[in-house]
């Protein structure tokens, strides 16, 4: 089972991006402050879990939030002020639109920057230690992987589906087949060989 709380705060909100690695699409954040005492056993790191879990405990989360939301920053912003900017940014956003201010931030990773006079903690490996933390990475995760699917009915030879605009052979095979979309991040290495391009 994954601790519950970090600090003494009663309105402690975790926080967990996903996207970071991927050559298309946004990079998309959550934040969470779950209810108190609440708790669910099958609650854990989003990478660990099927599509089917992340559907199906993103409405147990959202049922037992005080407050929660869903950000996105997209490629153009990505490629104006790099990928962890972009997350933070992301981050920064969520905070600003939950209902209820929290009193404590814990943020999986090792990197943020203050938000306001909120306190906060970095955590490594943050989703599989903190439910509110986890609970963060199901909530980006399943809805930044939505929007890759809706997004692959309009590019349907980049596979987005499937890979969900992460570097896989697959992907990579597409675009030097058909090019780049105005949904991939211009600023990441998008072939395996170095090439000169005309964006």
């Amino acid at each position: 089972m994954l601790k519950i709380k970090f600090s003494k705060y009663n309105f402690e909100c975790g926080i967990d991006e996903a996207g970071r690695g991927s050559l298309a699409g946004p990079v998309t954040a959550a934040a969470v402050i779950l209810k108190p005492n609440f708790n669910h056993k099958a609650i854990n790191d989003s990478k660990k879990l099927l599509h089917k879990d992340r559907e199906r405990l993103s409405k147990i989360i959202i049922e037992n939030s005080i407050s929660y939301s869903i950000q996105n920053i997209f490629p153009k912003k990505i490629d104006d002020v790099n990928i962890l900017n972009a997350s933070i940014i992301a981050m920064h956003k969520c905070i600003k639109n939950l209902k209820i201010r929290p009193e404590f931030l814990i943020i999986d990773g090792n990197r943020f920057k203050n938000f306001g006079n909120i306190p906060h903690e970095t955590i490594i490996k943050g989703d599989e230690k903190y439910l509110s933390i986890a609970s963060a990475s199901i909530l980006a995760k399943y809805s930044r992987d939505i929007f890759m699917k809706k997004l692959s009915k309009e590019f349907p030879n980049y596979f987005w589906s499937k890979n969900k605009g992460y570097p896989t052979k697959q992907h990579k095979e597409a675009i030097k087949k058909h090019g780049i979309t105005v949904h991939h991040r211009k600023s990441f290495k998008l072939f395996d060989e170095q090439l000169i391009i005309d964006f």
